[in-house]
């Protein structure tokens, strides 16, 4: 038993990294109380695990007396002696026993024990483990899918990643390495879980920490930021340096920092943007390459209504409206996009309407002046009556309109 004892100590020491202390009080304690419900009930017992070979020892705790009602914790004073020389009344001695003795169910009740004290002590060192990289990127490999589950092996601890926090598209093997963010460890009825995610906008913001050196040092700061995973993510950010271009570091040297997160993110678009405080040149920005025509804002609702031409209406709404989604969360202001339609206008009726203004035809002989030229009351300069009348007006008509149009200039 006791190279079996050594091998576990060994193994949960090595692998587990459970100190081999706390071991070995676990498997005493499991032997001890497994002991006690068996043959050895009744009797109070010490036991000992050598943490070099894990070898066991056993005693029995007993009281000497002068006459034995209990044999199981009881012994008479002249058999004390064997134990301890000048054993008196009264006294408590130890007497070995033989580890065997303490009986093969009770071995196996301890067997079961152990185990479920080791993963008690799995589960403590998971929190410990992981507590402090709660908001991290972890590597993992990926081990098995149960239902919608993907559970991946962190090397000291196996973590999930629910179906929600998944992107979707992304499908992965068992045996492949990924990259996740810890997005926590949530305590169930079945202990400390770590739950990693790919979807949370965390994990995008974390890769921009990590590979752009100014936002890690706080010269470019993320004001705002959205993501659609596996779609689109945007950020909008600005820089404490004026002589440092926040959008030019976050893309790189040819682009070199932005694609290999891209990359990571398995093609997933990204669009960095300059941050501005005012809401429609942020949503200008945002809205890239369409461009809005108009732009009307609610203040009181935080809504804005956006009209842009037609062939930047898909553009700006994007697939299912995920663009759309995506400005809206970036800007802070809820989003209505809609086709913008030019007021077409109409040269004949406003010549029209302008003749009729200025001199109060009627709408007839204004409709035949224009048809005939006159479209301003500036084309009547060195007309005279008998031009109108060579232009099918009758002579009535041609004196009539000469004198408005005399009246209107005296």
């Amino acid at each position: 038993m006791s190279s079996e004892i050594l091998s576990v100590l060994e193994y949960m020491e090595k692998e587990k990294g459970i100190p081999r202390a706390d071991m070995i009080s676990a498997i005493v304690n499991a032997i001890k109380t497994a002991a006690l419900k068996g043959v050895n009930s009744g009797q109070e017992l010490k036991i000992e695990i050598n943490p070099k070979d894990g070898k066991l020892k056993a005693w029995a705790i007993m009281k000497v007396a002068d006459s034995v009602s209990d044999p199981k914790t009881q012994i008479h004073v002249e058999k004390a002696q064997v134990f301890k020389a000048g054993a008196v009344v009264g006294d408590v001695i130890e007497k070995e026993i033989d580890p065997s003795y303490l009986g093969r169910i009770a071995a196996q009740t301890a067997r079961q024990a152990i185990m479920q004290r080791l993963r008690q002590f799995e589960k403590e060192r998971i929190y410990d483990d992981f507590k402090d990289s709660v908001g991290d990127i972890v590597s993992g490999t990926v081990r098995r899918r149960e239902r919608n589950d993907l559970f991946i092996d962190l090397g000291k601890a196996e973590a999930v990643m629910p179906g929600k926090e998944q992107v979707p598209g992304e499908e992965y093997a068992p045996g492949e390495r990924i990259r996740c963010f810890l997005l926590e460890i949530e305590n169930s009825s079945r202990g400390p879980e770590v739950i990693l995610s790919r979807a949370t906008p965390k994990f995008v913001r974390r890769l921009f920490e990590l590979e752009v050196t100014e936002i890690a040092d706080g010269t470019v700061k993320i004001e705002a930021f959205a993501r659609e995973p596996g779609y689109r993510t945007k950020i909008a950010v600005t820089s404490t340096d004026p002589k440092v271009d926040p959008v030019g570091a976050c893309v790189g040297a040819r682009g070199a920092r932005v694609k290999s997160i891209v990359r990571e993110l398995g093609g997933e678009k990204i669009d960095i943007i300059p941050y501005h405080a005012d809401p429609k040149e942020m949503l200008v920005e945002a809205l890239k390459p369409a461009v809005p025509r108009e732009i009307v804002l609610d203040e009181k609702n935080k809504r804005m209504l956006v009209r842009v031409a037609n062939e930047d209406l898909a553009v700006a709404i994007g697939r299912k409206g995920q663009n759309a989604r995506l400005t809206s969360r970036l800007v802070g202001w809820r989003l209505d996009i809609e086709e913008w339609k030019a007021t077409a206008s109409d040269p004949r009726a406003q010549a029209i309407g302008a003749l009729v203004g200025a001199f109060g035809f009627e709408n007839s002989i204004a409709e035949r002046l224009v048809a005939n030229g006159i479209n301003s009351p500036a084309a009547f300069e060195g007309v005279e009556a008998n031009d109108l009348v060579d232009m099918g007006f009758s002579a009535e008509e041609a004196q009539g309109v000469i004198a408005k149009v005399s009246g209107a200039s005296a």
